[in-house]
């Protein structure tokens, strides 16, 4: 037996929190019984529908994808732009990006059907770091850094910070290691810009505990059984410490 909100997750369509709206709102139902209880449990061999359209459980799926510059994260664009799925094989279209990257940034996604991991990895509580490497233009002074950890505005009532380390000094440039526990739109480009450093390249490197290790621009590969593993405990620890 398995709690309802969970079977709905495990179809792929949302996460728990969604699926108890679903349920409070009617939209549920079992065996041709429409279910308001949020602690209500179905078996295998149940049959479960949303708004009369029958929803099956889904094998979970896990991939890390090298994005490349150019390409937007979503499904379809109304603006015709390329999107990843453009890159990545049909039969990917199913699975959804955790996050963002805009169109001009490179680095680290992880792909799934999994709802309750996605909204583990992105609701706004949860302090999941991601980390980049960033080149700005100009030399970002240790003045700068402290500003960036201590935070600031970017936009009205929106407050950013962002941990950061200096790598490099190159001509004209500065090549930083930056963490985010945010998602913010655009967050590093704005945060640097309002400091008057451009951002010439941003790349992901890791999202929580999977890294782009092992991947060339373009590739994608499925995350191993102990890769989730390590996900799920970090996860865990992430929310213990809220």
């Amino acid at each position: 037996m398995m709690r309802l909100n969970k079977y709905i997750a495990s179809t792929g369509l949302c996460s728990r929190r969604k699926a108890d709206e679903l349920i409070e709102s009617g939209q549920i139902s079992v065996n041709g019984k429409v279910v308001k209880e949020l602690g209500f449990h179905v078996s295998a061999r149940d049959k479960v529908t949303i708004n009369g359209q029958l929803i099956k459980q889904k094998k979970n799926e896990y991939y890390k994808f090298y994005k490349p510059s150019g390409y937007i994260t979503t499904c379809d664009d109304e603006k015709g732009r390329r999107t990843i799925f453009d890159i990545l094989p049909d039969e990917f279209r199913h699975l959804k990006p955790v996050g963002r990257l805009d169109k001009d940034s490179t680095g680290l996604l992880i792909l799934t059907n999994d709802g309750d991991l996605i909204n583990e990895l992105t609701h706004p509580s949860a302090k999941v770091q991601k980390v980049y490497h960033v080149t700005v233009k100009g030399k970002v002074t240790e003045q700068d850094i402290i500003k960036l950890e201590k935070g600031f505005e970017i936009e009205k009532d929106k407050m950013a910070y962002a941990k950061c380390s200096i790598l490099e000094y190159q001509q004209k440039a500065t090549f930083l290691n930056v963490i985010l526990y945010q998602g913010l739109n655009r967050q590093i480009r704005k945060m640097f810009d309002i400091l008057g450093h451009e951002v010439i390249s941003l790349k992901r490197v890791q999202h929580a505990t999977i890294t782009i290790d092992g991947l060339k621009r373009g590739e994608y590969k499925p995350l191993k059984q102990s890769q989730i593993r390590e996900l799920r405990t970090y996860l865990k620890r992430v929310s213990n410490n809220d």
